[in-house]
Parts: structure tokens; C-alpha cells; sequence
């Protein structure tokens, strides 16, 4: 029997997904990474995994986890970044432990509970969207390698949630980012790194101070929620060097130029060519408007000339072309203008 190995927290979407490949006549191993230490956590997925008659394999990353993402999440926003932690995490930490345990037990094949396709094109593969558009999570699987997307398996590509969500009569699902376990962001991110709530000034585009903040870590562009003596005025820049908040007008974000690195182009000929790219970026920002102009390498990445203006990039952010359905790459923005 062909073996899959399958990420698994337990929840409705890894069960469901569990149940689909065992339908499809593959031996289910359920793969729990244990990122936080939540012993009720990897006791769900166990009891869950046992109802789908799935063998269960727990793995400690713990370590791998808390340097590789935790400390990226924590000290990007120190930095004055905003960052997306799930992005990161999906290529360095869940598929690669996927693949690992894949290839130790001489499994062909891995898969996970998110919604998404895999399309191929001229030997290359490609992240698609879901059918399920509402659900759709290819925004934060751009960074995948071919090697791990020639081994994947999308058991929940055609899946439709609602219906999904109507078999179970427990609906509990994980919300948000994980090691949080409850906690809010600030209260997280004070506890781990407690020079995050350094007070500074906010100022205006002149210099002038109109305020103080309680941490920069607790802003990103775009903001107007708690900004002692502002009012209806967004942050739109960032100091970290001086720890310091600027705020200005909505009509200061708005930006037609990104740079972005760390990026992962499936076809670098399609990418610089095409001229039906759709740019994405979620987040607090607003899309930018239309198909990208243009695309040049540059140092360490691409500047991309965006069709129509971006409301509130802001550096850290993962922003992901799509030509049709297909993901054909992503990157993380570095500068703006």
C-alpha cells in the first residue's frame, strides 16, 4: 500500500483530509509537530488520529520552531517590520518535517489539511487556488519548493468548508497563530521580549512631536487605533532606529513601486514577461488595483511597478503573483515608494 505522510493538528480539516486519502486507498501516517509544548494539543490529535484509524507520529520542533519563527515573528515587529509568520513557518518548519519523515520512512508522498491545488505546467509545479475561494490558503504556500510540491498531495483542493464544517458535530477550529495559545499578541510579545514596550514619540511628517506610542512593536503601517493624541491620522512610517511612530495622511500610503526579497519565482521567463500578473498582499494594506506593470531583477529581488497603487504596504509583508489560479511566485517586501 502506498504510504502518505499528512500534517495533523486534529482539527476538522487534517481528519477530513486523513479520511479522503484513506478513501483513495493510501496508509495514513498523521504527523503532529509538537511546536509549543501543548500536551492537550498533541492528546487531541492522537485520540483524533486513532478515530481515523491513522497511524500517529509525534515530532518535538520546539526548538527549531521557537528560533525559526517565534523569534522572526517577535523581533520583525521590534524592527518596525510586519511580518506573516504562517509564511515563513509552511516551507521551514511543517513541509520540511513532512518531507523528512517521508523520506525516513520511505513514503512517496506528503499532504497537508490546507486548501489548495498543485497545477503543472511545462514540468514545473505550481501552487494553485482552491475551489473553495472563501477558504483558499495558496496565499501562504508561495514559498514551497518543487521538490516538496512533486511529492504533495492537495486532498482538500476541492473541498467546500461549509460543507465540511456540517459533518462534524464538534467545530472547534484553530484560530490565529498558534503559539499565542490564548494570549494576546501584545501580551505574547511583552513577555518574550519585554524591551517591545520601549515608549517613544509619535511624530508628524515635519518632526514635530503630537504623541507618545508604548512600543513599535505594537503598530504597523496603516494604523489609527491607539495612537495617544491622534486622531484618524495613520502611522506611515516606521523609525525603529529612533523608536519613533510617523503619521501623516491616507494619501502618504499609497505606493505604484515595491521591492521585494527572499523570494521563490516558479518560471523567472513567465514572471518577467507575462502581462496578466495579479499582485496580493493581505493584511492591513489594500490590494493594489489592476495587474502588475512590470517586473526587474534587481540586488536580492525584483522591483516590481504595480498596475495601480497599493494602500499601505509594509515591509515584512509576503506579496504573492498569481496568473489565473496558478501561484507563480512570492516574496517579502523590503522597500516601498
Amino acid at each position: 500500500m502506498e504510504r502518505v505522510i499528512l500534517g495533523f493538528s486534529g482539527g476538522i480539516d487534517s481528519v477530513t483530509a486523513a479520511r479522503f486519502l484513506s478513501e483513495r486507498g493510501l496508509g495514513v501516517t498523521a504527523l503532529t509537530l509538537d511546536t509549543t509544548g501543548d500536551v492537550e494539543l498533541v492528546g487531541r490529535a492522537r485520540a483524533a488520529a486513532a478515530e481515523v484509524g491513522a497511524e500517529h507520529v509525534v515530532r518535538d520542533v520546539r526548538d527549531v520552531f521557537s528560533t525559526q519563527i517565534v523569534d522572526y515573528f517577535v523581533l520583525s515587529y521590534v524592527a518596525g517590520r510586519t511580518p506573516s509568520p504562517c509564511v515563513r513557518c509552511n516551507p521551514l518548519i511543517k513541509w520540511r518535517y513532512l518531507i523528512e519523515e517521508a523520506d525516513r520512512r520511505g513514503a512517496r508522498f506528503v499532504a497537508t489539511g490546507h486548501y489548495f491545488n498543485i497545477a503543472e505546467r511545462n514540468g514545473r509545479f505550481y501552487v494553485s487556488r482552491a475551489d473553495d475561494r472563501t477558504k483558499d490558503q495558496s496565499y501562504y504556500l508561495w514559498g514551497l519548493s518543487q521538490s516538496v510540491l512533486s511529492r504533495a498531495l492537495t486532498p482538500m483542493g476541492h473541498a467546500v468548508k461549509s460543507e465540511i464544517k456540517a459533518r462534524f458535530e464538534d467545530k472547534r477550529e484553530s484560530m490565529g497563530l498558534c503559539f499565542l495559545q490564548g494570549r494576546s499578541c501584545r501580551e505574547f510579545m511583552e513577555r518574550r521580549y519585554p524591551a517591545a514596550s520601549r515608549g517613544g514619540e509619535i511624530v508628524d511628517k515635519q518632526g514635530r512631536a503630537v504623541g507618545r506610542h508604548d512600543g513599535i512593536a505594537f503598530y504597523t503601517i496603516g494604523q489609527k487605533r491607539g495612537l495617544d493624541g491622534v486622531v484618524g491620522r495613520p502611522v506611515v512610517a516606521i523609525d525603529a532606529e529612533r523608536n519613533r511612530l510617523v503619521v501623516g495622511d491616507d494619501a502618504d500610503l499609497y505606493y505604484e513601486t515595491l521591492e521585494i526579497g527572499e523570494c521563490n519565482i516558479v518560471d523567472e521567463e513567465e514572471f518577467l514577461t507575462a502581462d496578466d500578473i495579479e499582485v496580493v498582499i493581505r493584511g492591513v494594506g489594500r490590494n493594489p488595483e489592476g495587474r502588475m506593470r512590470r517586473a526587474e531583477r534587481i540586488a536580492g529581488g525584483y522591483r516590481i511597478l504595480l498596475g495601480g497603487a497599493a494602500w499601505a504596504p509594509a515591509a515584512g509583508q509576503p506579496v504573492v503573483f498569481y496568473r489565473g489560479d496558478r501561484v507563480i511566485g512570492g516574496g517579502i517586501t523590503t522597500r516601498f515608494r
